[in-house]
């Protein structure tokens, strides 16, 4: 089966900018990409080809591809291409959701439904906070307390801009929401790949009462993946 890292966190907290981070580094060859957007990421730098439309081959060693429709149909179209030789043969998969996007039937996917179960492993998820405006964030949006709540990994964002005090204070509320999650502090998204890529195996058990909730809600109550795919 092939490891699946999910990264995730909300609107404007550095997500992006620690992908871009990652794209360039060697520990990353061999590993598939599905983002949303090229445009969020830039890849001028990283560049080799382009194997298809919504398909990039970078030095690092890995393919870029978009989601196109709705990410499951993504993950299906993409494992059948590597299976027929449309894509470069690869060993690992890394899934960058949008700002607003609940985790919740992402990892429902994965782990409940049989035909993704016997093809991908889901390795574990990595959450970015935005220290400044984190406190506030998981205050009013729901999406961000989720993808906070389900994390293998935090990565504090934006700490030079913030004070002693406001870092502290949101690193004891998120021990408090997920006290088995690993917390990092990245300076301008430079953070080890091998960080992220071993975060896990996901362990929904693990994560508290409230984590398998609201995966088992999901599990008896799907709905349209779809809203979790739009621009970031």
């Amino acid at each position: 089966m092939t490891p699946v890292t999910i990264l995730t966190g909300f609107l404007g907290s550095g997500k992006t900018t620690l992908l871009n981070h990652l794209l360039g580094q060697p520990d990353m060859a061999d590993t598939a990409v599905l983002i949303n957007e090229f445009g969020d990421v830039s890849l001028d730098h990283l560049f080799v080809r382009e194997i298809d439309e919504g398909i990039t081959l970078l030095s690092s060693g890995c393919i870029c591809c978009t989601v196109q429709g709705e990410l499951v149909d993504s993950l299906r179209e993409l494992y059948l291409e590597r299976l027929q030789g449309e894509v470069p043969e690869f060993t690992r998969l890394l899934i960058e959701t949008t700002g607003l996007a609940d985790p919740a039937p992402i990892i429902a996917a994965l782990v409940r439904d049989p035909m993704f179960k016997s093809w991908y492993a889901l390795q574990g998820i990595v959450t970015t906070i935005d220290v400044v405006l984190g406190q506030e964030t998981l205050d009013a949006q729901d999406e961000a307390v989720k993808q906070a709540a389900v994390a293998d990994r935090l990565v504090l964002t934006k700490c030079d801009l913030a004070s002693d005090e406001q870092k502290q204070s949101l690193k004891d509320r998120l021990r408090e929401m997920n006290p088995g999650a690993r917390q990092v502090t990245a300076e301008h998204g430079a953070v080890a790949a091998d960080f992220v890529l071993a975060a896990g195996p996901f362990d929904a058990e693990a994560k508290g009462d409230e984590v398998q909730a609201w995966l088992n809600a999901e599990a008896y109550h799907p709905h349209d993946h779809d809203h979790g795919h739009g621009h970031d």
